[in-house]
C-alpha cells in the first residue's frame, strides 16, 4: 500500500472502508498522491463531453460522485501524511467544487435549451446565462472536504426563451438551478457530490430560487441586512458568466465611508452564535465556541466591513490573505496577525481531521478516548492532553484578541455619565455653571454653545440611531477637553467636529466605540487649530488614530506598494482620485501627529512632505496617462518638473505645488496629446471629489506664464531659457528639479538647467536685477518685522542671497547646483570662501528659526509673532550678509 494511504487510514475509518471495498481506482489515485490536484485531473477523470452531448444525466451524476470520492481520498491521504498544507487542502476541494458546479450547470443549461430554446434578455436581446455565486468558505477558497456548498443563482435580465415551448427567463433558470442542485445534492448508491444550501439567497427559503440582477440590486438596497454584507464579502462568481455582479454587490458590502456601525452588527451576530453555543452545549465546537474558527473569521471581516470601501486592497475573499493584508498595512500588529494565523491553521487542521474520521460535517471534539488519541496523533501530539493544551492556548489567544477588537463600548447609557446633566440641561443652572468652572471652562460660553447645539435643527433631525450616540458622545467630549490645556478652545473644536460628522452615524459609533481615541483626538485638537480643521474636513482620518503605524516612521517603499495596489484595484477615474486623496490625507495626518509629538525637525518634516508629494505625482501621472482615451504609447514621454518649495524640498502642510510640464515626443499629435494629459493631470491633482482635495497647483512658472502653453517641448523650454527668460525665472530655476515621468527628459532637463545656471553673467547687472526684483515685492508684500517671510533680513532675503550665489558662482563652484536647500548651500558657499563663514552660520540659524516660526504658525496655536531682540538679531545677521553680497544695505521699502 502507498505510504501516504497507510499513514492516513489509521485516522479515517471512512478512508479505510473505501480502500477495503475497492471503491478507489489505484491507477488514478496513486499518481495523484504525489502532487496537488488541478482542473486537468478532474477533466481527465471521465468522458464529460460525451455525457454532455448524449444527455447522459445518470452517467454524469455517477461520475461526479466517483470523482468526489477520489478527490477526498487524495486530500485526506496527503494531509494526514503531512504532504499537504492547509492552503493545498482547501484549494483542492474548492477547485473540485467549482468544476462540479460548472459541469452540472453546463449540462442543466443545455438540457433546458433543448426543451425551451435559448433565453434572451428583454432589453439587450443577448443570450442569457446563469451566474452561480459561491458564498462562505467556497467563495474564499476555504472549503472543507465535508462542507456544504452555499450558492446563490443570478441571471442578467428578464425575458423569454426563443423555442417553440417558450418560457420566461425566471422559469427557465429556476429549472436550470433545480437540476444543478439535483446533480450535486441528491444521494445515490455512489453517495453525494455536495450538500447544496441555498438559504443565503435573498429572503432565504421563502424567496425565489433565482433572481435577476435588477431584483438582486433592489433587494440589497431596500432590504439587505448586515449579516448579508458579511456573507457577500466572500461571494465569488464561479461560473464563466460573471455579468455585472461585482459592480452591483460591491457598494452594498463595502460602504463608501468608514463603517463603524459594523461593530455593533458583528457583535449582534456573535451574541446570537454564543447563545446558540450555550443553548446547545457546543463549548467543544472548534468553529463556534469561544476562540474558535468563527472568531478568527469575524476579526478579519470586521476590518473589511469597516475599511474595505476606503481601502480596496482589503476587498479579499480568504481569511488568511485578509489577515496578512491587515498586518501589511498596519491595521493589526504583526504579533496579533502571527497569533491569529497560527491559531486559524491549527483549528482548520483539527476541523479537517474531525471530518476525515467519517466524512461528516462536524466541528465538535470527540468524546471517545480512542478517537481522541488518534486525533492527537494525527495532529502530531503524543496524547490528547498535550493536544488539548495546545488547542486551548490557540483558542485563548484568539478569544483575547477578539474580545479586544470587538469589545463592547462603555455599557453606561448617556444619562449615566457623570457629566451627562451638563449636556442634557445645557449647563444653565448655578450648580452646573460652578461645575463647568471647576472643570476649567468659561462656563457661560460653554453653556451657550451646548444649548445652541441641543436646540439646533441639525441635532433635532438626527435619526433614531444617531441621536442616542450623539448624546453619549457629548459628555465624553466635555470630559476629554477638560483634561487638556486651553479647555474652551479644545471643546469648541471638538463640538465643531461633532457637528460636522453628526449626520454620519458611523462616525458617531466610532467616537462611542473608542473613548481612548476621543481623548487622543482632544489632545491633538488642543494643540493645533489647523489639525482640528483638517480632521473636520477629512473625518475619515479618525481611522488613522487606531493604526498601529500612526507613530512609526513612514516606510516609503511599503507605502508606494500600498498605494499602487489600491489604485490598481480601482476600475474608474473617480475611485482612483479618491484613493489618492485618502492616501495623501492619511500620511499628512500621520506626519502632523508625529510632528506635534516632537518627532520631526522642520527640515526633516519638509523632506517627508516632499517625498509624499513626489509619490503622489508619480502615481497620478501614471494613472492619468493610463486613463487617456487614445494613448499612442504604453509610457508617456512627459515629465513633471517641481519648482519653489517642491523643487527645494521645503514643502509645508498646505504648500502649493509649483509645476512645469515638459515633453519630448515626435508623434504628429504630441502637442495635442500632452496638452490633454497636462489638463487631466492638473484636474486629478487640484479637482475636488467626495474625498476632498489633493494639492493646489501653480503653473505660472512655465515659459511665458499664464499666457504660455500648458506644456512645452524640451527644445522650446531650452530656447526660452536661453533667449527670453528673465533673471527672476533663472532664480526660480535654481530650485527646480525633475520629479517624475520620463527619466530621459528628466536628465535632459537637468542638463539644460545646469547649462543655464552656469552661463557667464555680468555680476553687477545680476545684482541690480535681483535687488530690483526684491524691491518690486514691496507694494504687495511690505517688509514688516512681524512677517518673517517678507521682513528685511527675513526668509525671502536669504533665498535671494542663495539664488544670487548660485547664478553668479556655480560656473566656478558646480557643487552649488545641487538641490540641497538653502541651509546647506550657505555652508557650501562659505566653505568655498564666497561669503564670510560666521555670517553664513548666523544666517543658517536665522533661516532655520524663520522656518520654525512659519511651521508653528501653521501647525501649532502660536500667538501673534513677538518681535523681540532675538528676532531682530536674526534679521540683522541676514541684512549684514545681504550688504556683503550685494554691496548695499537692504532698502526698507
Amino acid at each position: 500500500m502507498h505510504p501516504a494511504l497507510a499513514a492516513a487510514r489509521r485516522f479515517s475509518p471512512w478512508l479505510g472502508r473505501q480502500l477495503d471495498h475497492q471503491r478507489l481506482q489505484t491507477e488514478i489515485l496513486l499518481p495523484w498522491l504525489e502532487r496537488p490536484l488541478d482542473d486537468t485531473d478532474f477533466a481527465a477523470f471521465a468522458p464529460w463531453a460525451e455525457m454532455q452531448a448524449s444527455g447522459d444525466e445518470t452517467g454524469l451524476a455517477r461520475e461526479l460522485r466517483r470523482l468526489r470520492r477520489h478527490v477526498v481520498a487524495q486530500i485526506m491521504a496527503r494531509d494526514l501524511a503531512r504532504r499537504a498544507d492547509l492552503a493545498e487542502v482547501t484549494r483542492s476541494i474548492t477547485l473540485f467544487a467549482d468544476f462540479a458546479v460548472n459541469t452540472a450547470l453546463e449540462f442543466a443549461h443545455a438540457h433546458y435549451v433543448g426543451l425551451y430554446g435559448t433565453p434572451h434578455g428583454r432589453y439587450s436581446g443577448a443570450a442569457q446565462h446563469l451566474s452561480v455565486v459561491a458564498m462562505g468558505k467556497a467563495g474564499g477558497f476555504e472549503l472543507n472536504v465535508s462542507s456544504d456548498l452555499d450558492l446563490i443563482f443570478i441571471f442578467p435580465e428578464n425575458g423569454h426563451t426563443d423555442g417553440k415551448r417558450e418560457r420566461s427567463n425566471q422559469e427557465f433558470f429556476t429549472k436550470v438551478g433545480q437540476k444543478l442542485i439535483a446533480l450535486l445534492h441528491d444521494i445515490s448508491d455512489e453517495g453525494q457530490v455536495f450538500r447544496i444550501d441555498m438559504r443565503l439567497r435573498p429572503d432565504g427559503d421563502s424567496g425565489p430560487l433565482v433572481l435577476s440582477e435588477s431584483a438582486l440590486e433592489q433587494y440589497l438596497v431596500q432590504q439587505g441586512r448586515e449579516w448579508e454584507r458579511y456573507a457577500w464579502c466572500k461571494g465569488r462568481v464561479v461560473t464563466p458568466y460573471a455579468n455585472d455582479l461585482k459592480a452591483l454587490v460591491r457598494p452594498f458590502v463595502f460602504r463608501k465611508y468608514l463603517d463603524y456601525q459594523a461593530y455593533e452588527a458583528m457583535r449582534g451576530l456573535h451574541r446570537q452564535i454564543r447563545q446558540e453555543v450555550s443553548n446547545k452545549g457546543l463549548a467543544d465546537n472548534i468553529k463556534l465556541g469561544a476562540g474558535g474558527i468563527r472568531e478568527v473569521e469575524f476579526i478579519a471581516q470586521i476590518f473589511q466591513m469597516i475599511r474595505g470601501g476606503q481601502n480596496r486592497s482589503l476587498q479579499l475573499k480568504g481569511t488568511q490573505e485578509t489577515l496578512l493584508k491587515l498586518g501589511e498595512i498596519g491595521l493589526l500588529p504583526s504579533q496579533a496577525v502571527a497569533d491569529l494565523l497560527a491559531a486559524y491553521r491549527f483549528l482548520r487542521d483539527v476541523e479537517h481531521r474531525l471530518q476525515y474520521w467519517d466524512d461528516q460535517q462536524t466541528q465538535t471534539l470527540p468524546a471517545a478516548a480512542e478517537q481522541q488519541q488518534l486525533l492527537a496523533e494525527s495532529m502530531g501530539f503524543a496524547d490528547y492532553a498535550a493536544f488539548s493544551g495546545s488547542l486551548q492556548q490557540h483558542r485563548s489567544r484568539v478569544n483575547s484578541l477578539f474580545a479586544h477588537i470587538l469589545s463592547e463600548p462603555d455599557a453606561r447609557s448617556a444619562d449615566e455619565h457623570p457629566l451627562a446633566p451638563l449636556w442634557r440641561d445645557g449647563g444653565s443652572s448655578a450648580e452646573q455653571q460652578a461645575q463647568l468652572q471647576a472643570l476649567g471652562f468659561d462656563a457661560a460660553a460653554v453653556a451657550a454653545r451646548l444649548a445652541h447645539i441641543r436646540h439646533g435643527s441639525r441635532y433635532r433631525h438626527l435619526s433614531a440611531t444617531a441621536q442616542p450616540r450623539f448624546d453619549a458622545v457629548v459628555p465624553a467630549l466635555i470630559e476629554a477637553a477638560a483634561a487638556c490645556p486651553h479647555p474652551d478652545d479644545t471643546l469648541f473644536r471638538l463640538l465643531d467636529f461633532l457637528d460636522t460628522i453628526s449626520r454620519r452615524s458611523s462616525y458617531l459609533a466610532f467616537l462611542q466605540q473608542y473613548p481612548a481615541e476621543v481623548r487622543r483626538m482632544a489632545e491633538l485638537m488642543s494643540q493645533s487649530a489647523w489639525l482640528a480643521d483638517y480632521l473636520q474636513r477629512h473625518p475619515v482620518l479618525l481611522d488613522e488614530l487606531l493604526s498601529a503605524q500612526l507613530m512609526a516612521p513612514l516606510d516609503w517603499p511599503a507605502l508606494d506598494a500600498e498605494l499602487s495596489g489600491s489604485l490598481n484595484a480601482c476600475d474608474d477615474t473617480e475611485s482612483k482620485m479618491d484613493v489618492l486623496r485618502r492616501f495623501q490625507h492619511a500620511q499628512t495626518f500621520r506626519l502632523a501627529v508625529q510632528d506635534l509629538a516632537g518627532r520631526w525637525t522642520v527640515e526633516a518634516l519638509s523632506d517627508e512632505l516632499s517625498r509624499l508629494a513626489d509619490l503622489i505625482l508619480r502615481h497620478t501621472l501614471h494613472h492619468a496617462w493610463r486613463d487617456m482615451p487614445k494613448a499612442h504609447a504604453e509610457h508617456s514621454r512627459f515629465a513633471v518638473i517641481g519648482y519653489g518649495k517642491l523643487g527645494g524640498k521645503e514643502l509645508g502642510y498646505a504648500s502649493d505645488l509649483d509645476l512645469v510640464y515638459l515633453y519630448d515626443d515626435p508623434h504628429p499629435d504630441a502637442a495635442e496629446i500632452y496638452a490633454k494629459l497636462a489638463r487631466r493631470l492638473t484636474t486629478w491633482l487640484s479637482g475636488s471629489t467626495g474625498a476632498g482635495t489633493l494639492y493646489d497647483t501653480d503653473l505660472r512658472l512655465r515659459p511665458n506664464g499664464d499666457s504660455g502653453f500648458l506644456v512645452h517641448t524640451l527644445a522650446a523650454f531650452d530656447k526660452y531659457q536661453q533667449q527670453q527668460a528673465w533673471t527672476w525665472e533663472h532664480q526660480a530655476l535654481t530650485r527646480a528639479r525633475f520629479v517624475c515621468g520620463d527619466e530621459t527628459i528628466g536628465h535632459a532637463f537637468e542638463a539644460i538647467r545646469r547649462r543655464i545656471l552656469t552661463a557667464e553673467r555680468d555680476e553687477a547687472a545680476l545684482r541690480r536685477d535681483i535687488i530690483a526684483m526684491r524691491e518690486k515685492m514691496f507694494p504687495t508684500h511690505p517688509p514688516q518685522e512681524g512677517d518673517v517671510k517678507y521682513a528685511r533680513g527675513g526668509v525671502v532675503d536669504v533665498e535671494f542671497i542663495v539664488q544670487y550665489l548660485v547664478l553668479a558662482q556655480s560656473r566656478r563652484c558646480p557643487e552649488l547646483l545641487e538641490n540641497y536647500g538653502n541651509i546647506a548651500l550657505l555652508s557650501m558657499a562659505a566653505e568655498r570662501g564666497l561669503i564670510d563663514a560666521d555670517l553664513a552660520e548666523a544666517c543658517r540659524r536665522a533661516y532655520r528659526h524663520y522656518r520654525q516660526i512659519q511651521h508653528n504658525k501653521k501647525l501649532r496655536d502660536t500667538e501673534r509673532l513677538e518681535v523681540d531682540d532675538s528676532l531682530r538679531a536674526h534679521y540683522a545677521a541676514v541684512k549684514s550678509l545681504w550688504q556683503a553680497v550685494f554691496g548695499e544695505a537692504p532698502q526698507a521699502g
